[in-house]
C-alpha cells in the first residue's frame, strides 16, 4: 500500500480506492455482528431499498474493534493525521432487487449534538432527533469519509460515480455542472477495500442492476474542534 501516492490522489481528485484492507474473515465478522442485532430501534430504518443504521458505531459498538484493524488505523494515521476522530458513522445495506439510487450531490451537513445559533452555522435538519447542520467551508474541507465495502461494486450494483476534483471548488450545485469540461468516474470497489473521498466531492449512485447486494459501512473523520457550545453528536476516538 503506497499510502503517500493514495494522499496524493485524494488531494488531487478527491478520492481514492484501497483494495484488501480487510480480509474475507474479517469482513465476514463484521457482517456476522450485523445480522444478528435487534433492527427494531429508530436510529434502523428498513424499507424495500434500504436498509440503514445511523450512529452505526454508538448502536453496535461490538464492530468497532472489528472495523479498526491494523490496516484501517494506518491508513487513518498516514494518510489524515494523527489527530483525526470519527463524528459520523451509517451502515447501509442496498437489497438485491434495491431500486435507490442517488442523484448527485455534495455531503455538507455534520451531525451534532443539539441545535443552537451559530454564525455561519446553518441550514439546519433534524432526523429521528439526529440535528445536522451546514457548517463554513473550512470544517467541511477538513472531513474524510472512508467507505468500507463489505460486498464486490461495480457500476451494476450502486457504485459511487463521482465527478473527480469537483471537491475543491467549494459549495458546487449539481445543476450547475458543466459536462463539457467535467467527467464522470465509476468507483469499482472490490470486497474488503475502501474508499476515501472528501465530503465535497460531487458524487451519486444508480440503481442496482444486477441482482447483487451492496453493503456499505460510511465513517466520517474530523480534526476539527466545534464552537463551545456545540458538539460532535458521534464524537469517537
Amino acid at each position: 500500500m503506497n499510502l503517500q501516492q493514495h494522499k496524493n490522489t485524494i488531494a488531487d481528485k478527491g478520492f481514492s480506492v484501497i483494495s484488501n484492507v480487510f480480509s474475507t474473515e474479517e469482513i465476514e465478522r463484521i457482517s456476522a455482528v450485523i445480522q444478528n442485532i435487534d433492527t427494531s430501534k429508530e436510529t434502523f430504518r428498513k424499507s424495500e431499498d434500504l436498509f440503514a443504521i445511523r450512529q452505526f458505531l454508538k448502536e453496535i459498538p461490538e464492530v468497532k474493534d472489528l472495523i479498526f484493524n491494523e490496516n484501517l488505523k494506518t491508513i487513518i494515521r498516514e494518510i489524515f493525521g494523527e489527530n483525526y476522530f470519527v463524528v459520523k458513522s451509517i451502515y447501509f445495506d442496498k437489497p438485491e432487487k434495491s431500486n435507490w439510487y442517488v442523484a448527485y450531490h455534495q455531503d455538507l451537513t455534520i451531525s451534532v449534538d443539539k441545535k443552537v445559533v451559530l454564525q455561519n452555522f446553518g441550514p439546519w435538519t433534524t432526523k429521528q432527533n439526529q440535528f445536522a447542520v451546514q457548517p463554513p467551508l473550512d470544517i467541511l474541507e477538513n472531513v474524510f469519509t472512508i467507505r468500507i465495502h463489505l460486498d464486490d461494486t461495480d457500476e451494476n450494483n450502486g457504485a459511487l460515480k463521482v465527478v473527480p476534483k469537483s471537491h475543491s471548488k467549494g459549495i458546487y450545485r449539481p445543476e450547475t455542472i458543466n459536462w463539457n469540461v467535467e467527467a464522470e468516474n465509476i468507483c469499482n470497489v472490490e470486497k474488503g477495500g475502501i474508499m476515501i473521498m472528501k465530503p465535497l466531492l460531487i458524487h451519486g449512485s444508480n440503481r442496482t442492476t444486477n441482482g447483487k447486494k451492496r453493503r456499505v459501512i460510511h465513517i466520517e473523520f474530523s480534526d476539527r474542534e466545534l464552537p463551545e457550545e456545540l458538539n460532535w453528536s458521534e464524537r469517537m476516538h
